[in-house]
């Protein structure tokens, strides 16, 4: 359904824009019909700025993305807006993404005025009743009230039932649940849940292992912009290969068994370069003389479906 082709994000910055930032480096991964694929990494990974790029609020430096086969960068006009009508996306603040002005239902009444026009009257109040429900809201508590008078679980909900109403078949989920006290987190998981067994899909980012894991079929780790590994999630998380998603996974609580001590010690500035692994100032198996410093390891198939960035795994 989705996928990303060797996307780059470059960003000039310093005086006058003399220096680049590469936000998302080369990255390529895929996201198939009724899937949840799981996007990971700390802060500053370029997590969030992938999730921006595939919704077109911000544009790439290179490599294309292709929903359905069109490079989405080609679309403008009524293909622009029929692409949003396909793909949606719900944040991390549910606060930010609403005027404080508007009551709901006149947020999902724009809705209506831009996408249909042409439905009116009762018919679009039980579709707007079905969206409201299928989220487990009830629309008497939610309509007619501003965003202040909502609590962030209901936000959040709201948000996912007004990317319904449009009948998307692709979700970008950037961390929608981190702002969630834990009484609610399990109710917009088992919705997402809910939601990919009728057919959605799903690049759920996240920095959390445990809703990695507990919601997704393959996981993408990234780390500065780049993937370091990739595959089935029982794969990735019980047979790691990569330095870094091994670091990740020993800070990882387990009930069963003792915690790892982790001790990762940064430098205290660290290099910018051109080339290389972009894990080798951290890496505990980085070796010099091998390349680790100068050759940046291309993803390689460790075993059927699972692949990693690492010349030393």
């Amino acid at each position: 359904m989705l996928r990303l082709d060797g996307v780059s994000k470059v960003y000039k910055v310093g005086t006058f824009g003399g220096r680049e930032l590469h936000a998302v480096n080369d990255v390529s991964f895929d996201v198939k019909d009724g899937e949840v694929v799981s996007l990971i990494g700390e802060s500053g990974s370029g997590k969030s700025t992938i999730g921006r790029m595939i919704l077109r609020l911000i544009s790439i430096s290179s490599g294309a993305i292709w929903f359905d086969g069109v490079d989405i960068s080609t679309l403008k006009g009524g293909a622009l807006k029929e692409y949003y009508r396909r793909v949606q996306g719900v944040f991390q603040d549910p606060f930010s993404s609403y005027n404080p002005i508007f009551k709901a239902d006149r947020v999902l009444e724009i809705i209506r005025e831009e996408f249909y026009p042409e439905i009116k009257g009762r018919e679009w109040g039980d579709k707007l009743e079905s969206s409201l429900k299928a989220v487990g809201l009830n629309p008497a508590d939610v309509l007619h009230k501003y965003p202040h008078q909502l609590s962030g679980g209901q936000l959040q909900r709201f948000l996912i039932a007004r990317a319904l109403l449009l009948d998307i078949q692709f979700l970008v989920a950037d961390e929608i649940i981190s702002m969630l006290d834990a009484s609610r987190r399990i109710d917009v998981l088992n919705l997402l849940a809910d939601l990919k067994s009728r057919g959605l899909s799903i690049l759920f980012i996240t920095h959390d292992l445990s809703l990695g894991y507990y919601i997704s079929e393959r996981a993408v780790i990234l780390y500065r912009g780049c993937v370091v590994e990739m595959g089935p999630t029982e794969e990735v998380y019980y047979n790691a290969f990569h330095p870094y998603t091994k670091m990740l996974m020993a800070c990882v609580p387990r009930l069963d068994e003792k915690w790892e001590e982790v001790d990762v010690e940064l430098r205290a500035k660290e290099s910018e370069f051109a080339s290389g692994c972009v894990y080798y100032e951290r890496c505990p198996l980085a070796v010099k003389d091998e390349g680790c410093a100068r050759d940046r390891p291309a993803l390689v198939e460790a075993e059927p479906g699972h692949f990693v960035a690492c010349s030393r795994c």
